[in-house]
């Protein structure tokens, strides 16, 4: 389109082209007022120019459709919604300083003192660090996930849409520049309202573009234009987008996971909104900055606060009823107890947290419920039933039900890590060893619910599709990092940290990673660590559809057998029903036996099993 000279007086649309922009010979260009400079980005949808505004004796920004309004109620709607946007104030929020038309032209001024456009920082600073990265698009998200709350959306998501500042503060430009164009004839109001609930999810993905551009140092699909991109992306194109790894910067795993949820090529398994994906990358920015924030901080401030899983009111009451047992023995006490797996956590906590503040050494680390009653005494039972939150705490009823559920199959792993134990471990060690490898799993689905919801959801296989017939689900960890930016075996270590539970006991709660290779067990705690981890496997077989439960079971049991030198013969006992009702009758908690191989057999002073299980009292103290 042409553009007039320096001295004509009309005005017209800026050039398309940077080339015809920039070319030495041609006059002065003008656009209204602005004296056009250069152009910064052209999309499908916006053009970005940098101008000068002579009357007042700035550069600006200008940010314009790529097609104008067809209609004089079209502008007229353009303008009402872009000022409408330009009255959401946040600090990630580009601060307008006109919005205005030129003929038929309708635009938004910035301020070019914002800082530079994300293409600018990339042309002279081509290999941000992936901390960087995430606090850039973090910021970015903050101000979008504002702008979605409140009605608008951008709908042309560019990496010149991110102005960085000299301080590093990011914000977000062009927002309600890019809208739909529509017939004259039809209803403005209702097809905005369609349009910014679609454009959001759109957004969202257009940020995971722009994130995977910054970490992977290149185009996406070598589009500079992200809309252009999408078009490419399954399931409109056949492209796939996954971060690679001949990235500037090696890329930490959680960061990745991220990454490649927020452009998978499923729409149901991307982030639906920008809190969700913003709460990720937060997450994953903190605890990689600072260990001790992030959401192992939010997690531990919420254990401060409403405790660390809600018991049962029956078990309550029976506690609270058990005056009549201080003369018995205290496996009777400790079978009541460990029925309640609160209970049980809270006692191992106050008794480790007590020894610490005693000076006791590491390897003092209290595992027996027998030895943790008689230290606490029945007075110290029952002030930590007390100060239990009753079932089922804040949740719902949906959300009750799957922590319930979650707590059978941790009792059932317990049981059967019991059954598979090796000779001289103590039962009860052997069980909340077990259920100390499920803690962040189930802290989680008490404290964040919604969270553990979305990350079974990743964990289920999308649909097939032409291309992925047999398409596989996220595993657990990449989708705890892509949902919270840290694993569930790293919120549950932290918690047992902060419990003063000791460094051998941590290295034991540590369950095997499921593609991990196994190497033979160099001591007692890595044969203990694995029996418990096998156990937890196996559990997690049975839910696998029926038609895939016994491949399960085979698949985990040839994992260990040569480790632990199992087979399947002593797993299928192991996982007997019938053989863990018979066991019951000894201690009334599956087949935990209240007189383990422990009581008849002296171990070695200076092993792990007597240090876990040593000086268990006949009676419990007042």
């Amino acid at each position: 389109m042409p553009v007039p000279d320096a001295s004509s007086s009309s005005s017209a649309p800026p050039p398309a082209n940077a080339a015809q922009a920039a070319a030495p010979a041609a006059p002065m260009r003008r656009f209204g007022r602005f004296e056009l400079r250069s152009l910064l980005n052209k999309s499908s949808r916006t053009m970005l120019w940098l101008v000068f505004d002579p009357r007042l004796g700035q550069e600006l920004m200008l940010c314009m459709p790529r097609v104008a309004p067809n209609s004089a109620a079209a502008t007229e709607h353009w303008l009402r919604m872009a000022n409408a946007g330009s009255r959401v104030q946040h600090p990630n929020l580009a601060h307008v300083v006109e919005i205005a038309k030129v003929e038929q032209w309708p635009y938004i001024a910035y301020d070019r003192a914002l800082g530079e456009t994300l293409d600018e920082r990339l042309a002279r600073q081509a290999a941000p660090l992936p901390l960087d990265a995430a606090e850039w698009v973090s910021q970015y998200l903050e101000g979008l996930a504002f702008a979605h709350e409140a009605g608008h959306s951008h709908r042309d998501v560019q990496c010149s849409s991110l102005i960085i500042s000299p301080s590093n503060q990011v914000r977000v430009l062009g927002l309600e520049v890019a809208q739909e164009v529509v017939p004259a004839n039809v209803d403005f109001n209702s097809v905005t309202r369609r349009a910014a609930r679609e454009s959001a999810a759109e957004d969202i993905l257009c940020v995971g573009l722009m994130l995977h551009r910054i970490l992977s140092g290149r185009p996406v699909l070598e589009q500079q234009d992200l809309q252009a991109a999408i078009q490419l992306m399954q399931p409109i194109g056949h492209e796939l987008v996954r971060m690679g790894w001949e990235t500037p910067h090696p890329i930490p795993e959680p960061l990745r996971a991220i990454c490649n949820r927020a452009t998978d090529r499923q729409a149901k398994q991307r982030y639906h909104m920008a809190r969700s994906f913003l709460r990720a990358l937060e997450g994953w920015r903190t605890a990689a900055s600072h260990a001790e924030d992030g959401p192992i901080a939010l997690l531990i401030d919420k254990l401060q606060r409403i405790g660390h899983l809600p018991s049962t009111s029956t078990a309550l009451q029976r506690v609270g009823q058990s005056s009549a047992m201080e003369r018995q023995h205290t496996s009777a006490l400790s079978g009541l107890v460990l029925q309640d797996m609160a209970l049980s956590l809270e006692l191992l906590r106050r008794v480790n947290n007590s020894l610490k503040q005693s000076g006791a050494p590491v390897d003092g680390t209290v595992l027996n419920m027998r030895r943790a009653i008689a230290m606490l005494g029945l007075e110290g039972v029952q002030q930590a039933a007390r100060a239990l939150k009753p079932w089922p705490g804040p949740l719902n009823e949906v959300q009750a039900a799957m922590l319930q559920s979650l707590m059978k199959r941790v009792q059932r792993a317990g049981q059967i890590a019991q059954a598979l134990r090796p000779a001289g471990f103590d039962a009860e060690v052997v069980y909340l060893i077990t259920v100390m490898q499920n803690l962040g799993r189930l802290l989680v689905q008490y404290h964040f619910p919604d969270d553990a919801q979305q990350i079974r959801q990743l964990m289920q296989p999308p649909e097939p599709t032409a291309d992925q017939p047999h398409p596989q689900g996220m595993t657990e960890q990449a989708a705890a990092f892509a949902v919270m930016g840290c694993d569930l075996e790293s919120l549950g270590s932290a918690v047992a940290r902060h419990w003063s539970l000791g460094d051998e006991l941590l290295h034991m709660i540590r369950r095997q990673a499921p593609n991990a290779a196994l190497r033979a067990a160099d001591n007692e705690a890595d044969v203990l660590r694995l029996t418990c981890s096998l156990a937890n496997e196996l559990v997690d077989a049975l839910t696998l559809p029926e038609a895939k439960r016994q491949a399960g079971i085979e698949l985990a049991t040839r994992r260990y057998a040569r480790t632990l030198g199992l087979g399947l013969r002593e797993v299928h006992q192991a996982m007997n029903p019938e053989q863990a009702a018979s066991d019951a009758s000894n201690s009334g908690f599956g087949p935990l036996s209240a007189h383990g191989p422990l009581d008849v057999q002296t171990p070695r002073p200076s092993s792990l099993r007597s240090r876990l299980a040593a000086n268990k009292p006949s009676e419990p103290s007042n």
